[in-house]
């Protein structure tokens, strides 16, 4: 198996009760030889020049790093066996297409759809999810309500963390149109989010969550991922971006956005961030998909 241990991906159970965890491939090609899934690579990062059998029956996703390509025949062999091929960025940063998984139950996804339609059940888990970001259950019931308080929270939060990391920090601001006019805390925060995000993407994946039922946030598309990242803004999201802006002042000469991508994923590896967000989704709706495997 190639790179098994890469951001600790190996020991993440997701919803083939029946397969390993994940697989991390990067700088090679991705072809079909005699019926077998096979990556050759002339070796970069932790991954030795070679050919290597992947065995895609063994496991659920696959996550193919920069500098590869892809044969039509690997394509269709991954999607008639229900193999997940995602196209991620550096240390899992990006993530670029993630085909459905079609997991071998709907579980999570059935939980997921009655816990959103029920207003009830649905407000005590957004209640959960702020308990989990801010190490207490807030007693008001009321939505707004409870956005406001973390809005508050945050506020004072991205001060304490930048004042950690001896940056100055005048405010979060964030205009959509022109996110470089931005300073440059807030510009390394927006890289760091969306480092986070492609990995909480990588986990509703996994686990055949709904990316667009999210409990807190609404409107968006990939509105769970963003409850799932969330999650982490303020143990990951922060203090890589923090820590980014740090080191830029002290040496510009690597791009920020750069410099970003390289401390998250450190940081996921390090704290196998996926594994945890795949565990966490579980928790959040009671779900274990553990006791289905062998």
């Amino acid at each position: 198996m190639a790179l098994p241990g890469r951001l600790g991906l190996d020991t993440a159970r997701i919803p083939h009760a029946d397969r390993h965890g994940l697989v991390w491939i990067s700088r090679g090609h991705l072809s079909v030889e005699n019926g077998t899934l096979r990556f050759r690579t002339a070796g970069g990062g932790d991954l030795e020049p070679g050919d290597y059998a992947i065995p895609f029956q063994m496991v659920s996703i696959l996550l193919l790093g920069p500098g590869s390509t892809v044969s039509h025949d690997a394509l269709r062999l991954c999607a008639r066996h229900g193999t997940c091929l995602v196209a991620v960025g550096e240390d899992g940063v990006r993530t670029y297409t993630a085909p459905p998984l079609g997991p071998d139950h709907s579980a999570i996804a059935r939980r997921q759809a009655k816990l959103w339609a029920d207003p009830e059940k649905r407000l005590a888990l957004v209640r959960r999810l702020y308990a989990w970001r801010l190490g207490e259950v807030l007693p008001n019931r009321e939505l707004e309500a409870l956005r406001g308080i973390e809005g508050a929270r945050m506020r004072a939060l991205y001060q304490t963390i930048a004042q950690q990391y001896g940056v100055v920090w005048k405010g979060r601001r964030y205009d959509r149109a022109n996110p470089e006019s931005a300073d440059l805390p807030n510009q390394a925060i927006n890289h760091a989010a969306t480092a986070v995000e492609a990995a909480a993407s990588v986990a509703v994946t996994g686990v055949g969550a709904l990316p667009q039922l999210g409990f807190i946030h609404e409107d968006s598309g990939i509105a769970f991922v963003l409850d799932v990242a969330d999650l982490y803004r303020g143990n990951v999201t922060l203090p890589v971006a923090f820590r980014a802006v740090r080191a830029h002042e002290r040496d510009p000469s690597l791009p920020l956005e750069r410099r970003v991508r390289q401390l998250a994923g450190r940081e996921f590896r390090q704290s196998r961030l996926i594994p945890k967000m795949i565990d966490r989704i579980k928790e959040m709706f009671d779900a274990d998909v553990r006791s289905r495997d062998p």
